[in-house]
């Protein structure tokens, strides 16, 4: 049994970074109860314990010295970036083990894949969750609140469901956790609305298709531009964004991805 402890950065009377309308606290706490949710809908042998499940102040030593009285394998803080930048990274410890080190190598990745963000790179730092857990332990940093496009694609649920699905992949590879029966070890499920000849084409889409909410990713694959509005892990959540993009107008296909 894997015991990961999930902390949504921030919360209650700290909301922690602000912008566009946005507060970071509840975005951590929508991506961190995301991951939990996949994890424990879709794997085996993995217990998920989360530093607040709610808006309420938790202090960093409360949610430190919650993970190490219940003995988690492994420390996951979901934090929103801010300072002008765009992208996502991560951290650990400075003096963090190498097995730290390692965990940071398959996850941080993964996350970047799945959301598209730009790599900011693999950081360490003397955060007080970082320093103070027992367990190995990362922060991630996703996003810029203060970016206008950053916090655009933060404001979208399939993208952070993108986000969550990140964490987890890595988490998965990191552990070796198994999935359950009924899903497909490593298959991802590609929502795309458009395939051309001509890149400008597959612009003009992606533009339509981002004035109507969604998160876009222009791909060459086959001698195609390829226009993507999401990918997943999970087929179910695939099939609801591609019900929604066909809601708006879009010619919508899902491609399997296997492993």
């Amino acid at each position: 049994m894997v015991k990961i402890y999930v902390d949504p950065g921030h919360g209650g009377s700290d909301p922690g970074a602000q912008g566009n309308g946005l507060q970071e606290k509840n975005l951590t706490l929508d991506i961190a109860i995301r991951i939990r949710d996949i994890l424990i809908n879709e794997y085996e042998d993995v217990e998920v314990r989360m530093s607040r499940t709610g808006d309420i102040t938790v202090s960093l030593e409360q949610r430190t010295n919650d993970a190490n009285s219940w003995g988690a394998d492994y420390f996951l803080s979901i934090h929103i970036n801010a300072g002008g930048g765009t992208g996502f990274e991560s951290y650990r410890y400075p003096n963090a083990s190498s097995q730290t080190a390692r965990y940071q190598s398959v996850i941080h990745p993964e996350i970047v894949l799945e959301s598209l963000f730009r790599d900011r790179g693999m950081k360490v730092a003397n955060f007080h969750v970082l320093r103070e857990t027992r367990m190995s332990a990362l922060l991630t940093e996703n996003g810029f609140i203060d970016h206008a496009t950053d916090a655009s694609r933060l404001e979208d649920d399939s993208f952070r469901e993108s986000i969550a699905c990140g964490h987890v992949i890595g988490l998965e590879k990191a552990f070796q956790l198994r999935k359950k029966s009924n899903s497909t070890p490593g298959t991802l499920y590609r929502v795309q609305i458009g395939a051309f000849e001509s890149g400008e084409n597959a612009l003009q889409l992606a533009r339509q298709a981002a004035m109507n909410g969604f998160t876009t990713h222009i791909f060459e694959e086959s001698s195609l531009y390829k226009v993507q509005i999401g990918a997943f892990s999970i087929r179910e959540n695939a099939d609801n964004l591609a019900q929604e993009a066909r809601n708006k107008g879009f010619d919508v296909i899902v491609v399997q991805i296997n492993p």
